[in-house]
Order: C-alpha cells, then structure tokens, then sequence
C-alpha cells in the first residue's frame, strides 16, 4: 500500500479525518515556510544563524509545525520570516 491509498483509507474514519482537518492551517503554515526556505537556497543552519539561534531550534520550529503539539510565538515566527527577507502576515478569515 503506498501513501496516497494508505492516507485515502485512514481519511474514511470520520475521528481520523475530524484530527486531520484541524491540522490543515499548521500544514498549511510548514509548506510556506519550506517553500520559502527552499526558494531562499538556504539551509536551517542558515536560518538559524540569521535568527541568532542554532539549527536544532529551526529544525523543532519546523517539525513542531507538523506534529500539532506546540505552536511556535508569533515573535518566532516574525524571526524566521525576517531570516528569508519576508515578512509575516496573519488573516482571520470568516467561516461560510
């Protein structure tokens, strides 16, 4: 079974889907940071040294995005943004 059946088959269960649309806005959040790392060419060591911090801290930063169990401070964020020459911007959108 490959991922796309493997995910296909798991989104079947309403908890499992329930669980996986919470996560949408951080997965939604780690693509534009990776994508923006990517289109920057640099590495999280590079991050991380222009946000005064080690690459381990970027490397939770980026996991922890992922996972769901901790959400990084808007401060953080404001950092990471700044080390890729972007800035960061947060919308509230109304539900229809």
């Amino acid at each position: 079974m490959n991922h796309s059946e493997l995910k296909e088959k798991a989104l079947k269960s309403k908890n499992v889907k329930d669980a996986y649309e919470a996560l949408e806005p951080e997965f939604s959040l780690l693509h534009e940071i990776l994508k923006a790392r990517r289109n920057a060419g640099l590495s999280q060591a590079e991050i991380a040294e222009r946000m005064g911090t080690k690459a381990p801290a970027v490397t939770r930063l980026e996991s922890s995005l992922s996972s769901g169990k901790h959400s990084p401070s808007i401060a953080t964020l404001k950092k990471y943004a700044n080390a890729l020459n972007c800035h960061l911007e947060i919308r509230l959108v109304a539900n229809n």
